[in-house]
């Protein structure tokens, strides 16, 4: 006997994207972590599990949606859409694309899946201001919306993405922005101009010179307890942040983010030992969402949490 599968109503189809929205916890779609609130500007994104059902399927005018397993649950769905007719063998590692502006579609799922990760990537990464290769944004157009396909290195990125959503660090945001550079350049790469034929010509590579990186490492130092994006870093070192992530990593060893991360940690850790700050004061001003997600990657960091930490040594540095 056929399963009758629970269809959503006109009311549903018209509700905006995340469907989690609507359906809740007693839904099919469950919503696991969330970058709402996180302060993310490369990209948004949302870790799921997903029970049998027939779902809505949208995506946002001036977004590309990317979807990747990143637990590995060996089940299939369909895709319905004007145009789009698929069915996708859903396991570890697997990616799917759904192209801006997509209203009318639905997905059919088999089997209950969990860790399934939305990206939206906003279409602004594929600009030539953004893009540190000579590419027309035009050719975002040839992207293939109608299977599903294995790529490492996009599932390396997703699960990063998905480590992020789970477990905040000091310097996610950044980190997150160079993983949105990432997912662009490697679509743009692989299956834009491979699928063009057009050629992919980088621009000139080379470490930041020492004017450039003393610039930079100041920005840095005195933005620890403020804003501090890849934009902001690039714009003070005069390049393209696609350029100026590669040039910084060069110079110093370090990718931005790690790089952020650290030197937040290395402030923790001195407004620890001062002593009259409280953990929730530090915690936001050290672009941490909450105390929560504070502690565990202090914790994580030195082995202590930040209350110890600040018990031990900050009783050392009073003396």
């Amino acid at each position: 006997m056929e399963i009758q599968r629970e269809q959503p109503t006109a009311a549903d189809r018209n509700a905006p994207w995340p469907y989690y929205d609507f359906w809740g916890k007693h839904g099919p779609v469950n919503l696991l972590s969330t970058s709402t609130d996180r302060g993310w500007s490369g990209l948004s994104a949302q870790l799921c599990s997903v029970s049998k059902a027939v779902v809505p399927w949208r995506t946002p005018q001036s977004e590309i949606r990317i979807c990747i397993d990143v637990r590995g649950n060996n089940s299939f769905i369909a895709r319905r859409a004007p145009g789009i007719e698929s069915r996708i063998v859903v396991r570890r590692g697997i990616v799917w694309l759904s192209p801006p502006g997509l209203e009318d579609g639905s997905v059919d799922i088999a089997e209950d899946m969990s860790g399934v990760l939305h990206i939206y990537l906003p279409l602004s990464h594929f600009s030539l201001g953004n893009c540190d290769i000579n590419v027309d944004p035009s050719l975002i157009g040839s992207l293939s919306y109608e299977s599903a396909f294995e790529d490492p290195l996009l599932a390396e990125i997703g699960c990063a993405i998905a480590s992020e959503l789970q477990s905040q660090t000091s310097a996610g945001s950044l980190l997150i922005e160079g993983l949105a550079s990432c997912l662009a350049a490697r679509l743009i790469q692989k299956y834009i101009m491979a699928s063009t034929n057009q050629p992919f010509i980088p621009l000139p590579r080379g470490g930041l010179d020492r004017r450039r990186l003393q610039r930079v490492m100041e920005f840095i130092e005195a933005n620890l307890e403020g804003d501090l994006n890849l934009d902001l870093m690039a714009s003070a070192a005069c390049l393209s942040r696609y350029h100026f992530a590669r040039a910084f990593k060069q110079a110093v060893g370090q990718s931005p983010h790690r790089y952020v991360s650290a030197r937040r940690l290395d402030r923790a850790k001195d407004l620890l030992m001062q002593g009259d700050r409280s953990l929730v004061d530090i915690a936001l001003a050290l672009s941490f969402s909450d105390q929560a997600s504070f502690t565990r990657a202090f914790r994580q960091a030195t082995g202590q949490a930040p209350g110890q930490f600040r018990q031990v040594f900050g009783s050392t540095a009073r003396h």
